[in-house]
């Protein structure tokens, strides 16, 4: 048996989808956008990287196609998931699969070049991640950070974090000093069980207040602690649109890594009603859906690849 054949069976399995989501009991909005969801594998074409923290099941391009078709989402933005460390090819063939649907988020280290970013540009990347958040790898680097910023900095991309809530309070000054669009994932993992005025909750609220940060109101799965239909993630939601809607993004997390009871996998179309009790009002979801995705575009790159 190979080291890397070792080093796979040491890793804990999660679960992943166990088949197509339900359809959202409302009528998504043409041109609909989900601003988060991996492709991951599969496993013999794309492997997993050696230091990731659990193994996913294959969840390939064609898998995430379909998802998309039973929900009605048109376009979207894969991010880059952890588990595939620093190689982005899996991100870079589910664009290109995609013929113009989706664009890229991608994962970059202190070995970036400016001439990387301008060739990963030229294939729909518009944002580069930083995953931090403990529960699924991934450490913070400023030095690292600043390059690649300095990298990107031509190109207009926007920074994607993703962070413990509870380390927020630490990283407000951080965030607020970067000179981007910033881009921030699952409600920045605060808790909705605490009050409003906690330190965390508090935090976030102050940043969505800031013209050039964005909050993805995904993963509410992942916050909350009553669990589906997920209402304790409501109050905190309807503030975020009361401050920002016109920066409020939507994701499914598709597919939803990081859980290992099979029972708690969530279904995407649960999500998407969970996202008509955030927001009631048809005008203001459908700028969340379709709107912001493209104002972010405009101010990350300016143009959007047509679908072929």
């Amino acid at each position: 048996m190979s080291e890397h054949d070792k080093e796979n069976l040491e890793k804990p399995l999660c679960a992943g989808p166990a088949g197509k989501p339900s359809v959202p009991s409302w009528r998504i909005p043409a041109g609909a956008w989900d601003t988060h969801f991996h492709v991951l594998g599969p496993a013999h074409r794309f492997p997993f990287d050696l230091g990731r923290k659990y193994t996913p099941p294959d969840a390939p391009f064609e898998r995430c196609l379909d998802m998309h078709k039973t929900l009605g989402i048109d376009r979207g933005f894969v991010v880059h998931a952890n588990v595939h460390g620093f190689d982005n090819s899996v991100d870079l063939d589910a664009m290109k699969q995609s013929q113009g649907r989706y664009l890229g988020v991608v994962r970059l280290g202190e070995q970036t070049t400016a001439q990387q970013c301008r060739a990963l540009h030229a294939q729909g990347v518009r944002g580069v991640r930083f995953a931090f958040n403990p529960a699924h790898g991934g450490t913070l680097d400023r030095g690292t950070f600043d390059h690649v910023l300095s990298c990107m900095a031509d190109l207009g991309w926007f920074v994607d974090l993703h962070f413990e809530g509870e380390a927020l309070p630490g990283l407000m000054s951080w965030i607020e000093a970067i000179p981007a669009e910033v881009v921030i994932d699952h409600f920045g993992r605060v808790d909705p069980s605490k009050s409003l005025d906690s330190e965390p909750i508090r935090n976030l609220l102050a940043l969505a207040e800031r013209p050039n940060i964005w909050v993805k109101i995904t993963g509410a799965d992942r916050i909350s602690r009553a669990g589906v239909p997920y209402r304790d993630v409501l109050p905190l939601a309807h503030r975020l649109v009361g401050i920002a809607a016109d920066r409020l993004l939507w994701g499914s997390d598709w597919p939803h890594t990081g859980y290992f009871d099979a029972s708690q996998v969530p279904d995407a179309g649960v999500l998407l009603d969970a996202l008509a009790a955030m927001i009631p009002d048809t005008a203001i979801r459908n700028k969340v859906l379709v709107d912001n995705p493209l104002k972010l575009l405009v101010r990350c790159g300016g143009d959007l690849q047509p679908q072929n």
